[in-house]
C-alpha cells in the first residue's frame, strides 16, 4: 500500500510498504481521509519530538471504513464507517484513574508512535480497540468530516476545563481551524458574544459565516476596544488562545474581566516562555489554565456533534490532495491558504 512515511526531520516520503494484516484483537481500516494538523507540520520539521518514534506513518485525524478484523473482535462489521481517537491511554496510571487520561503518563498516539492515517490502510492495534478508541459512526458521512472529530474532541476537552457559561463574552485569539471549532462550540454552549481575532481576511470571513459576533484584524483594528464594547466595558469572560504566540498570554489577561478565565489552548513556539504580569492574575483574580489532547468521552461527544450537524465541519475542509501529493497538502497548511486540508488516499 502507499503510505506517507516519516524517516526524520523534513524527510517524509510517499512509498510502498506492506499492507498490514490484523492480528488478534486488531482492526484494519481502509482510510477515507486524514486531515492535516499543525502538529503534523511540527513533527515533520523536527520541532515536536515527544512521543514520536521513527520511522512512522504520519496522521492522527483519521476516518474510514472497516476493511478487516482480527480474531476475537466483535462489533465491527466490514464496511462500517469508523473514526479513530488517536490517543491511546494506558488506563492504569494516576492520570487515567483520575479522569485525566488525555495526560496519561504512558500515552501512545497514532501517527506519533504508531503508524497513523496518511496511508491507504491503517492498522488499529488491539490495545486501542480494547480501549474503545475506534468509534463506529452513526452516520456514513464523508470521512473528511468525521476525521475532524479529533481536533473537535480536543476543543471539547478544553472547553470542559475552562468552561463556557451561558451569556459569556468569549474572545478567541486565532481564527484557524481550532479557533473556528472553539467558536462553534462556544455558541452551542450559550455564549452571548464570540469575538474572533484573526489577521487573515478569508479566515475572518469564515468565522463570520459560522456565527461570530465580531471579527477583528488585530494588526489594523483596536481589539481592546471591540472587547470593551461587546462586554459592556468589563472585559472578556473567557479568552481562548488558539495560536502559539507567547506574547498573547499577557494580552489575554489584560482583556479579561475581573474573575475572568484564560485558556492557553495552543502549544507555544520554542520553549513557550511568556512574560506575564503576575499582578494581573493577582488583582484580577484571574484563572489561567491549559489543556492538551483529548479524552475518549470527549471524542465521542465530538463525533455526535458532527453527525448531528451542530458543528459544521463540511465547510472547513477547503483543500484535498491525493496521498501521492502529501507534500503539497502540508505546504498548503504551512501557507495558511486552507482552512483545513484533507489527504484522501
Amino acid at each position: 500500500m502507499l503510505a506517507a512515511v516519516l524517516h526524520g526531520p523534513n524527510d517524509l516520503s510517499p512509498q510502498q510498504i506492506p499492507t498490514p494484516e490484523p492480528g488478534p484483537g486488531d482492526v484494519l481500516v481502509k482510510v477515507g481521509a486524514n486531515t492535516v494538523c499543525g502538529t503534523d507540520v511540527r513533527i515533520l520539521s523536527g520541532e515536536k519530538t515527544s512521543g514520536v518514534r521513527l520511522p512512522v506513518v504520519l496522521g492522527h485525524e483519521t476516518a474510514g471504513h472497516v476493511a478487516e478484523v482480527g480474531t476475537g473482535v466483535s462489533g465491527y462489521e466490514i464496511g462500517a464507517p469508523v473514526a479513530m481517537a488517536p490517543a491511546i491511554p494506558c488506563r492504569r496510571c494516576w492520570e487515567c484513574r483520575h479522569n485525566l487520561e488525555n495526560m496519561c503518563a504512558n500515552l501512545r498516539i497514532m501517527g506519533y508512535a504508531i503508524n497513523g492515517g496518511m496511508a491507504e490502510y491503517m492498522l488499529v492495534p488491539a490495545e486501542a480497540v480494547a480501549a474503545g478508541c475506534l468509534f463506529l459512526a452513526e452516520a456514513d458521512i464523508p470521512s473528511e468530516q468525521l476525521a475532524l472529530a479529533e481536533p473537535l474532541a480536543c476543543v471539547v476537552t478544553g472547553q470542559r476545563w475552562s468552561k463556557v457559561e451561558v451569556d459569556d463574552t468569549v474572545l478567541i485569539m486565532g481564527g484557524g481551524p481550532i479557533g473556528l471549532l472553539h467558536l462553534q462550540l462556544a455558541l452551542i454552549s450559550g455564549a452571548r458574544n464570540v469575538i474572533v481575532s484573526q489577521p487573515t481576511g478569508p479566515r475572518r470571513d469564515h468565522a463570520e459565516r459560522l456565527g461570530a459576533t465580531a471579527t477583528v484584524d488585530p494588526t489594523k483594528e483596536d481589539l481592546p476596544a471591540a472587547v470593551q464594547e461587546l462586554s459592556g466595558g468589563v472585559g472578556a469572560d473567557l479568552t481562548i488562545i488558539c495560536v502559539g504566540v507567547p506574547a498573547l498570554v499577557n494580552q489575554a489577561l489584560e482583556l479579561s474581566r475581573n474573575g475572568g478565565r484564560v485558556s492557553i489552548f495552543a502549544g507555544m513556539k520554542d520553549k513557550g516562555l511568556a512574560e506575564v504580569s503576575a499582578n494581573l492574575i493577582h488583582y484580577k483574580q484571574a484563572v489561567l489554565s491549559g489543556t492538551s489532547n483529548c479524552r475518549r468521552s470527549d471524542y465521542e461527544t465530538a463525533l455526535h456533534l458532527i453527525e448531528s450537524g451542530k458543528i459544521d465541519t463540511a465547510s472547513m475542509v477547503t483543500h484535498r490532495f491525493p496521498l501521492s501529493e502529501v507534500h503539497h497538502a502540508i505546504d498548503t497548511v504551512v501557507s495558511r491558504d486552507a482552512i483545513k486540508t484533507a489527504v484522501v488516499p
